[in-house]
This record gives structure tokens, C-alpha cells and sequence, in this order.
């Protein structure tokens, strides 16, 4: 059963940085699909980043594209999403998330989950 734990939430000014991690367990994270979401009190969750189990190839929102960068270690058994330019609007917690669908799709459901990473931007 895989397991994923999110970790490298707090708190940054606007316009820094964080690198969430997202560590697996029970299982080998490279046969999955992972994608990063997140929600903010009050609004639905949104999917951020994506990226396929087979090929690497990854897939952003218009939100985050061009400032976030998922990625995978597989000898870590862990996924990473490095968030630069960060404003009070990424201000949510955030989730890693896994399926063994090969292919990121929209709208995919993802079987596993973590509990998530708070993300605060403020000065």
C-alpha cells in the first residue's frame, strides 16, 4: 500500500521560495503518476502539476506554470514540487497525490494521498 507524506510547508515572504517534498512508502513512487494539489480555505482544490509515471513528461496549471517545477527522485522514492515567485494567492495547504495510471489526464481521480503541507506567503 503506498503511502505518501508531505513535507517543506511554512511560512516565506512574497516573492521566495519552497521546495515541498513528497516521500513514499510501501511502494516504488516511479510505477506512479504523481500530481500536486492544493486548497485554500474557503475554495475547491486545485490541481497545480502532474507528471507521468513512464515518460516524466509534466503538465501544469496556467497558475503555477512557469514558476513551480515538479520532479521525481526515484532512488529517493520521492517527488518534489520547487515553488519560486510565490505570492499571497499560493497561500493553501498542499497535496501530493499518486495513481497508477501511466499518463497525467485531466480531471484524473488519484487513489493515494497524503495529509498535506501548509503553505503561508506573507510579509
Amino acid at each position: 500500500q503506498l503511502q505518501l507524506v508531505e513535507s517543506g510547508g511554512g511560512l516565506v515572504q512574497p516573492g521566495g521560495s519552497l521546495r515541498l517534498s513528497c516521500a513514499a512508502s510501501g511502494a516504488t513512487l516511479d510505477d506512479y503518476t504523481i500530481k500536486w494539489f492544493r486548497q485554500a480555505p474557503g475554495k475547491e482544490r486545485e490541481g497545480l502539476a502532474c507528471i507521468n509515471s513512464g515518460d516524466g513528461t509534466t503538465y501544469y496549471s496556467d497558475s503555477v506554470q512557469g514558476r513551480f517545477t515538479i520532479s521525481r527522485d526515484n532512488a529517493k522514492n520521492t517527488a518534489y514540487l520547487q515553488m519560486n515567485s510565490l505570492g499571497p494567492e499560493d497561500t493553501a495547504n498542499y497535496y501530493c497525490a499518486a495513481d497508477i495510471t501511466p499518463v497525467c489526464l485531466r480531471g484524473m481521480k488519484m487513489h493515494y494521498w497524503g495529509k498535506g503541507t501548509p503553505v503561508t506567503v506573507s510579509s
